[in-house]
């Protein structure tokens, strides 16, 4: 399969995050990593047609019966949206974000599939209000993987210190998610990106994001980076594979240290089941992001991946609109 890695890591970052999650639809929260074994046994794991009888018997949630192969998430919309909202007005607007965040996800807005909890509690605090009484911490006191989805985003286009990023992430966050496991979780997340854009190692960029991480997830993240060898399975058993940015964020970290490729890791972290694009888009901008900024041209985002983007033209011309 031909690949081709961004010469941008930026670019990079952005498209990696919002492609791995398109790739992950298909199997997103099916729990039973031997199904997804017998899946694969027979036919690609990579943008699969969701299809309800994958989940018949087993533990999973089949929460994506009216999108197609190449769609995305509601994470990855989520992500497409701040791009397409930074492309449009050049700088973050907190208002203006939560105006487009409710006309999109609320009654009547473009968003089709299903919504999570976070999103629900998010929406019924904005609805009822006007725009200028909105608060700034809307978001629900929820620690789930949501909180990450515009990481690479923010990351990407940021041009000011790295305390002045970290503002700007937990600003974000406590849109969707006002807790602060969350916001810890995407400030190092965020932490980590920052380190592979500015050149450091995966190994080291993860541990120079470790003290952002609160304590308790902090140590699994620890534990998570000890772990040498590629075993995504063995890490969703060890750290669990639900929504919990406790139990996705040590994935991340252990998929994006030892995998060698960008499509070893998208796999690796579909094999392991559960909250698979929640992982995504933060895997996925790690990887693509380092391998761009270290030369490995023959191991980054697949041709035939990017192509398989549904909103792939969209993302690109958001792209070209923002400083990167």
């Amino acid at each position: 399969m031909d690949t081709y890695v961004l010469a941008n890591p930026k670019l990079a970052s952005i498209l990696g995050g919002l492609v791995a999650d398109a790739a992950s639809l298909g199997l997103h929260w099916l729990y039973d990593p031997n199904r997804i074994a017998e899946i694969e046994n027979k036919s690609d794991i990579v943008f699969r047609q969701p299809n309800e009888n994958d989940y018949a018997n087993v533990s999973g949630f089949f929460a994506h019966g009216n999108k197609l192969s190449g769609d995305s998430s509601g994470y990855g919309e989520v992500c497409l949206l701040m791009l397409k909202h930074l492309a449009k007005h050049g700088q973050f607007n907190h208002m203006v974000y939560q105006l487009e965040y409710r006309a999109f996800f609320g009654p009547g807005g473009e968003y089709t599939g299903y919504v999570d909890s976070p999103t629900r509690q998010t929406i019924r605090t904005l609805l009822p209000l006007n725009a200028k009484s909105f608060p700034a911490t809307s978001g629900a006191d929820d620690d789930q993987m949501p909180s990450l989805a515009t990481v690479p985003i923010i990351v990407a286009t940021h041009q000011g210190t790295i305390d002045s990023l970290m503002k700007q992430v937990e600003e974000v966050v406590r849109i969707t998610n006002h807790n602060d496991l969350a916001v810890s979780a995407a400030k190092c997340a965020a932490a980590l990106l920052h380190g592979i854009l500015m050149g450091k190692s995966m190994s080291q960029a993860a541990t120079d994001a470790l003290p952002l991480a609160e304590d308790n997830l902090r140590l699994l993240l620890e534990q998570a980076l000890i772990l040498e060898t590629l075993d995504s399975i063995a890490a969703a058993n060890r750290f669990g594979s639900a929504c919990h940015v406790s139990e996705g964020l040590p994935i991340v970290f252990h998929i994006a240290k030892c995998a060698d490729d960008y499509t070893s890791a998208i796999k690796a972290n579909i094999r392991a089941g559960g909250d698979s694009c929640g992982r995504s888009i933060i895997l996925g901008a790690l990887v693509a992001a380092h391998l761009a900024a270290h030369n490995h041209a023959n191991t980054g985002i697949p041709l035939p991946w990017l192509a398989r983007y549904s909103k792939l033209m969209m993302a690109a011309d958001a792209c070209q609109a923002i400083p990167v």
